[in-house]
């Protein structure tokens, strides 16, 4: 027999980064929340401390951070011809569980995006022609513009404390940042961190190349910091435990740290951990939500009566949600027509790394998560794509999160995978080598999307959720170029030897690599509801008293990391539901 718990303002699916902005905004606005998390909770104490919490084992091969695959996974194949199969391991992507989420093992880059990156598809018709843009891709604008989100990429910086230096500051340009940055209405919160040998050499490499090096916006403490809720961080000691990990030290903002201290004690706060959402209850003509089904902590069936249901689960998730649901049309990409799961993106990631003799001392073990240096001279509008061959474009940078003997230990060409001769080349490389990175955007395609697989299911006899998706000619010509480019630079440097791994012509979507957390699309905003899942709010078109914030709005992605506009975009439907919706709920915009 189900439960049925008393009726909430808003029912919040999901503690991570959304769902604590989200639960922190309404609950200012008064409104009783309820939020339901499936994993444990977990905070700096007892969970992230030292020396617990710095178990390469735990956290990098037993995955303790991270969502239970056995329970809930994705299937994935390349083509819609492909039979598809359950992700069992993690690889490619790394999805969070429990208080915080991915939130709290992030490494902490915090980029916001370039003006032109909300206008993506107008841009390349205005600069080179509509026919430019390949069959099959189906990009699209942002029906959100730099400025009305600046406030919310500025109060998001300062919640999260973020380093680093402004490169355009009230419409100037000013010294030692970046000078292809939207315009910024005030300084970072916090100075950049200390830089590492790897990253003042990028600075060396990158002027000599005539590009514009600036610090990593980093959310990775620089020095002792207060945010705007009272909640303290203090100076991250490069203990080299940013990815995979929760903060030892108070130092890198996550949910844990720099919104929940002041959630916890709230009245109209409720936090469920260990709660599994099922599905989110309709009315009969499926045009209003009445709540959401859960198991709780026993196992029981228990409903959750609202007035608002918010999405605030992992990108992926969030979309498994609404198909399960039936909130919307599902994706057709033989019609190309129906808006839930269409336009997944993922990030262009690929490595080079440099070698040196042992007077470099580059000390891998240390590092910062987000700290380090980049450039934006690829990036944006400074890719001229009409030379290039491929829209979008990307940045390269030198950071160093940390390493060990668990997460692997690169080794210069020709050393061998095993034996003798692998223990010598480990012990050459590892404290006298660096690598730097190039990340590039990944345009949305017809072809690539997100459904209900037919076969598998997972442990609470659901489908599961399934992704179709490969590298496109665009994205593989992006990895060269972007690699060519920084594979240059580092021979600025004199290694005695260079190891990138750019995408070769022809190549697949590998799973089993890890190359970023960065899953987007699959529930997009935008302007028109037979194109998107949300309107500009993130307010579902077909459901409006559901919203669904996060990085599955996105219509395609960008060159950066996409928390810093996750964040932003939360922000920015937080105020549209406490100034427009909570006055008069119904849709926001006009189909």
């Amino acid at each position: 027999m189900t439960i049925v718990k008393n009726k909430v303002d808003a029912v919040i699916v999901g503690m991570g980064w959304t769902g604590a902005i989200m639960a922190k905004e309404l609950t200012d606005a008064g409104l009783n929340v309820v939020c339901l998390e499936r994993g444990p909770d977990r905070d700096t104490q007892p969970d992230f401390s030292y020396p617990r919490v710095v178990d390469e084992l735990e956290g990098s091969v037993h995955r303790k951070y991270l969502q239970a695959l056995s329970k809930e996974t994705v299937t994935i194949r390349h083509g819609s011809g492909d039979t598809a199969v359950p992700y069992r391991q993690m690889g490619s992507f790394k999805p969070g569980t429990g208080v915080g989420g991915a939130g709290s093992h992030w490494s902490g880059c915090h980029f916001r995006a370039l003006p032109e990156d909300f206008k993506v598809r107008s841009n390349v018709e205005q600069r080179y022609g509509k026919k430019f843009i390949p069959e099959g891709m189906t990009i699209q604008d942002f029906p959100v513009t730099y400025e009305e989100l600046e406030p919310h990429f500025d109060h998001f910086e300062y919640v999260c404390g973020t380093s680093g230096k402004a490169g355009v500051l009230n419409g100037k340009v000013v010294e030692g940042g970046n000078p292809f940055e939207g315009s910024r209405s005030r300084e970072f919160a916090l100075g950049p961190n200390p830089n590492y040998l790897g990253g003042e050499l990028f600075y060396k490499a990158a002027r000599e190349m005539g590009y514009h090096p600036y610090p990593i916006p980093a959310s990775n403490a620089s020095a002792p910091y207060t945010n705007p809720y009272g909640c303290q961080m203090g100076p991250c000691n490069f203990c080299g435990f940013c990815s995979d990990y929760g903060c030892l030290n108070y130092s890198k903002a996550s949910p844990n740290a720099c919104i929940l201290p002041v959630l916890r004690g709230r009245k109209g706060f409720e936090l469920r951990t260990l709660a599994q959402v099922l599905k989110v209850n309709l009315t009969a003509d499926k045009k209003k939500a009445t709540g959401v089904t859960y198991l709780d902590a026993q196992g029981r069936e228990t409903e959750q009566p609202a007035d608002i249901v918010l999405l605030c689960a992992f990108s992926l998730f969030n979309v498994h949600l609404l198909l399960l649901s039936g909130i919307g049309v599902p994706y057709d990409p033989v019609s190309n027509t129906g808006t839930i799961g269409r336009n997944y993106s993922y990030q262009n990631l690929n490595r080079v790394s440099l070698f040196f003799d042992e007077t470099v001392h580059a000390n891998q073990f240390m590092g910062i998560g987000g700290g380090g240096t980049t450039i934006d001279d690829l990036n944006g509008n400074r890719n001229d794509s009409a030379k290039t061959g491929f829209i979008g474009g990307g940045i390269v940078w030198a950071r160093q999160p940390g390493g060990g003997p668990v997460r692997g230990i690169a080794t210069p060409p020709g050393v061998p995978n095993w034996g003798s001769d692998w223990k010598k080349g480990v012990k050459q490389a590892f404290r006298h080598s660096f690598y730097y990175e190039v990340q590039g955007s990944c345009m949305a395609y017809q072809d690539a999307y997100l459904s209900l697989d037919p076969t598998y299911q997972d442990a609470f006899g659901r489908p599961l959720l399934r992704m179709t998706f490969d590298w496109h000619d665009n994205e593989i010509k992006a990895s060269q170029y972007l690699v060519e480019k920084a594979s240059d630079m580092c021979k600025v440097l004199s290694p005695l030897a260079i190891k990138g791994d750019a995408k070769k012509n022809g190549d697949h979507y590998n799973v089993t690599q890890y190359q970023s957390t960065h899953t987007c699309g699959g529930a997009i905003m935008g302007t028109d509801p037979k194109t998107s899942a949300l309107n500009r709010y993130l307010q579902s078109w077909d459901v409006s008293n559901v919203f669904a914030p996060g990085a599955n709005a996105f219509p395609q992605n960008n060159g950066y990391n996409p928390t810093g506009m996750v964040g932003a975009l939360t922000y920015w439907t937080a105020k549209a539901i406490r100034e427009l919706y909570l006055k008069n709920p119904g849709p926001l915009v006009q189909a």
